[in-house]
């Protein structure tokens, strides 16, 4: 079993590149299922869940190489529709196959997903939409047996939220339908935005990603394409906090600023100088840092819950007491008692935590709940007095590329290395 060890209150200087966007690689991936040619992909992120992907890809019968971050799915000969509950399992969003088997096949047969325990992720948005589309979706232990008559029909559909999820799976469905499919009430993160860009430049006729309407005309087929993911706007947020916490100055190179503008006014608010370009970021922060009064996390364009955990190690560690306001997921405090064992001042009740700054960490040992808790120790760890070790790491790389290398060249004290 690996662990991470990081020796705190090394100040982190220097410029670091951002890796791809995960949670825009995941879904142009599955979304590849559904051309009939092949796709390369660029800046894609080296991740286990990318890995569990491409795994999925090869079993449906893609194609797949990969040469550094570049991923080639050649979708030609698919000869499948089924993905077995041990894929599935490997991620949470592996329920965006649905749409593209569908597109593709006319019929799916998945189980219900995986991947860290945050919190519900119902589907009922995904499957309601697929049934509306013409779907026929029967369960059986677990197990989603999908088909329609045909090709799927473009319909109107109303999402009684702003699902992430399920605006992907309905694009990508719909690019290939009959007629013309309005969505109202879309997500509209940056990933909506850059799958839309993937699929009409394969072909498909989809208008207003991005905004809360978005109008897909339905094609006959998809094309191969090139297309190059964003930029990774949660590890953005990540480094800023590993500066913050450090007194650091960061130059963090690839980033869209525009992605990130709830999450720079946060570390404005905190006392931290944020220097925006076309594509950088630099990050300036203070001998100590201030509160924030409230932060709520919401849909975007509003603060992510993804960088929740991450700016609450920080928020540790600043003079005065701050707020925070979970409204998406309601097990996203799991990290909350790990941040205790280093010291931390938090109460929690229900989607509220009050964090009470305290003037530094205390080394300890931890284990990482999921993903962005994970990496939330890690921030924490770079403040710590001593060395502070984290276990369940593997979570911490479905969506970190090389965290431990790059904040090594920064000037971290930090390496990964098997426990004893």
């Amino acid at each position: 079993m690996e662990i991470i060890r990081v020796t705190g209150k090394n100040k982190l200087e220097g410029e670091v590149q951002l890796q791809g966007s995960k949670n825009s690689a995941l879904p142009i991936l599955a979304a590849a299922v559904s051309v009939n040619g092949i796709s390369v992909i660029h800046n894609c992120p080296s991740l286990t869940d990318v890995d569990a992907a491409i795994k999925i890809l090869e079993h449906i019968g893609c194609h797949v190489s990969r040469q550094n971050s570049t991923v080639v799915i050649d979708s030609t000969d698919v000869d499948r529709c089924d993905i077995p509950q041990h894929l599935m399992h490997e991620m949470r969003s592996s329920i965006v196959f649905l749409g593209p088997l569908l597109s593709r096949f006319g019929s799916a047969c998945v189980s219900t997903p995986g991947g860290c325990e945050i919190g519900l992720r119902p589907i009922d948005l995904h499957l309601s939409s697929m049934r509306k589309m013409g779907a026929v979706i029967t369960e059986d232990s677990g197990v989603l047996n999908c088909s329609c008559n045909g090709r799927l029909q473009g319909s109107k559909i109303v999402l009684s939220f702003p699902s992430v999820g399920a605006t992907e799976n309905i694009m990508i469905a719909a690019a290939t339908a009959k007629g013309t499919t309005v969505l109202i009430n879309a997500a509209r993160e940056p990933e909506i935005r850059d799958l839309a860009v993937y699929l009409n430049n394969c072909g498909a006729k989809i208008k207003g990603a991005g905004e809360g309407t978005v109008v897909i005309e339905g094609v006959k087929q998809l094309h191969s394409v090139e297309h190059s993911v964003i930029p990774d706007r949660i590890i953005a947020s990540t480094f800023m906090a590993a500066a913050a916490v450090t007194g650091g100055k960061v130059l963090i190179k690839g980033v869209v600023p525009s992605h990130i503008t709830p999450v720079i006014s946060t570390f404005e608010e905190a006392g931290c100088r944020v220097d925006t370009g076309a594509s950088r970021l630099y990050i300036c922060a203070p001998k100590k840092l201030n509160r924030v009064k409230t932060i709520r996390t919401m849909p975007y364009p509003g603060f992510p819950t993804d960088s929740q955990a991450i700016v609450m190690s920080m928020l540790c560690l600043a003079k005065g007491t701050s707020v925070i306001v979970e409204n998406i997921f309601e097990n996203r405090y799991r990290h909350v008692h790990e941040l205790r064992k280093l010291g931390a001042k938090i109460d929690v009740e229900g989607k509220i935590a009050i964090v009470e700054g305290v003037d530094t960490f205390k080394a300890a040992h931890v284990c990482a709940p999921d993903l962005r808790g994970g990496a939330a120790l890690v921030v924490a760890g770079l403040a710590a007095d001593g060395l502070t070790e984290i276990e369940n790491i593997k979570l911490i790389d479905r969506g970190c590329q090389d965290i431990e290398k790059l904040l090594r060249s920064l000037g971290a004290d930090i390496v990964r290395v098997n426990a004893v």
